[in-house]
């Protein structure tokens, strides 16, 4: 059997994107990496970090193929302006996401088996007149998905997965968002892709409440009762292990996470907080409801470390081992 194809999108190329390419390419991988970016931009990072780096143009109508330490296979895509490590030029906004594209589609196709994107930097795509809001909105719409739902998990001591009802809005718009029809929807994604990709047979979800205290029996706020309470009996009724509201503050605690296989919050800075703290540079980003795999880092674009060596491909790392996972799935 061939092993899988991973496209790997190194992302904004003035950060750290490209550092982390390069490093990951001096290991042999039991699955093809094809990094989609500009080679240029590549090797001169590589020649700054003082990696030695060969590239091989890929034909992704032929089957994958495994490369040697050092070796990495590419699909070029030329950037629109130089780049200086650590300096952002809008003008390079629209390569990424053509990367983006690229990628995405040779998923599609079936000419490979997951995506793994490395950190992009939504401030200068939107500086450029692109409206973005992030890699897990602008997948989606590029595969159609309805509802895309970010999930990031970490292994370590203490596994955790933590999804999102609701990524990348303004807290002011949070609640307003939340729906019972959307909390129902994100469960039934959840479930469904805990149970498909992860292989666990009875997933069983912890669900934030969205005020503090879980809205303290409605005197700190009534969307437990009114939105998530009904949305949690309709899961339920439909087999789907979902418990709470619970309140966030203690839900994140040894005793309550014992035996759960995820906590699905109901805000970014509501779960995500804690996952970090509990293995950051070791965490991944999976998005779930799409028609392809694609996980990515949990960090940003470090524009102060790009090209000076210290960046950290441990998340990158992580990805690709569960990309890799996933695809062979």
């Amino acid at each position: 059997m061939s092993p899988p194809r991973i496209m790997l999108t190194p992302g904004e190329p003035a950060g750290i994107g490209p550092d982390l390419a390069c490093a990951i390419a001096q290991d042999a991988w039991p699955a093809e990496l094809v990094a989609v970016a500009d080679p240029a931009l590549l090797q001169s990072r590589a020649a700054a970090l003082g990696l030695a780096l060969h590239l091989e143009p890929v034909d992704l109508s032929a089957p994958p193929r495994l490369r040697p330490a050092g070796t990495l296979a590419v699909l070029a895509v030329p950037r629109a302006a130089p780049t200086t490590a650590g300096r952002l030029e809008p003008r390079n906004a629209a390569y990424v996401l053509d990367t983006l594209r690229r990628a995405a589609d040779a998923c599609l196709a079936g000419q490979a088996g997951a995506l793994v994107t490395g950190p992009v930097q939504k401030s200068v795509i939107n500086d450029a007149g692109v409206p973005f809001s992030g890699h897990t909105e602008f997948l989606a719409e590029r595969c159609g998905a309805a509802l895309p739902v970010m999930m990031l998990a970490n292994a370590g001591d203490r596994p955790l997965r933590v999804a999102l009802v609701t990524t990348h809005l303004p807290l002011r718009a949070v609640a307003d968002a939340i729906t019972a029809e959307r909390v129902l929807a994100t469960l039934r994604i959840l479930a469904h892709d805990l149970r498909t990709r992860f292989g666990i047979d009875a997933p069983r979800v912890l669900v934030c409440g969205l005020n503090p205290h879980a809205g303290e029996s409605g005197h700190l706020g009534r969307e437990e009762i009114e939105i998530i309470e009904p949305a949690l009996a309709a899961a339920r009724a439909e087999g789907i292990d979902a418990r709470g509201p619970l309140p966030a503050d203690t839900l994140f605690t040894p005793a309550h996470l014992a035996g759960a296989d995820a906590v699905l919050a109901m805000y970014h800075d509501q779960g995500l907080p804690v996952l970090k703290y509990a293995g950051f540079g070791e965490s991944i980003n999976i998005t779930l409801g799409l028609p392809i795999v694609r996980t990515s880092v949990d960090h940003g674009t470090a524009l102060d470390l790009a090209g000076s060596g210290r960046a950290d491909p441990g998340s990158l790392r992580a990805a690709l081992r569960l990309a890799i996972e996933l695809a062979r799935r």
